[in-house]
């Protein structure tokens, strides 16, 4: 019986994120339109991001597993799509963090859609929500 629930919830998990990456990828193909209560794309740090905008939305969690199977099972370390970089420049300037909430009530980055989409953020699970000490000073002259 507790294995039938583990691949109930496993299922109810997959399809959740379905759901949402086909939240994401309507708003991206509708020519980057974006509903009026979505959150907002990360101000300045989106002018700098990796890929464009409408690419991420779509494409970020394959991107973020795709870099952690080759760093896990291959051993090759890069920054480019790591979660690491995505925490050192989209971290919120008050809270140096992507999570929680910031004094003015504003959802830190990956929390804000995530929660739009009715998607549960397990990274941070076992990631940092924070850069590192050197990066976050670093990220303040941003």
């Amino acid at each position: 019986m507790t294995a039938t629930r583990s691949r109930c919830a496993a299922l109810a998990r997959r399809l959740a994120r379905a759901a949402a990456a086909l939240a994401l990828a309507g708003c991206a193909l509708a020519g980057g339109a974006v509903a009026a209560d979505a959150p907002p794309a990360a101000g300045a740090a989106a002018a700098r991001c990796v890929e464009e905008t409408g690419y991420m939305r779509r494409n970020h969690m394959d991107l973020l597993r795709h870099h952690r199977d080759r760093t896990v099972r291959e051993g090759i370390r890069t920054t480019r799509h790591s979660l690491a970089g995505c925490v050192d420049c989209h971290a919120d300037p008050e809270t140096r963090s992507v999570v929680g909430r910031n004094a003015a009530g504003r959802d830190g980055f990956c929390a804000g859609c995530h929660r739009y989409v009715a998607v549960q953020l397990d990274c941070f699970d076992c990631h940092a929500t924070q850069p590192a000490a050197g990066v976050a000073a670093a990220g303040a002259r941003r």
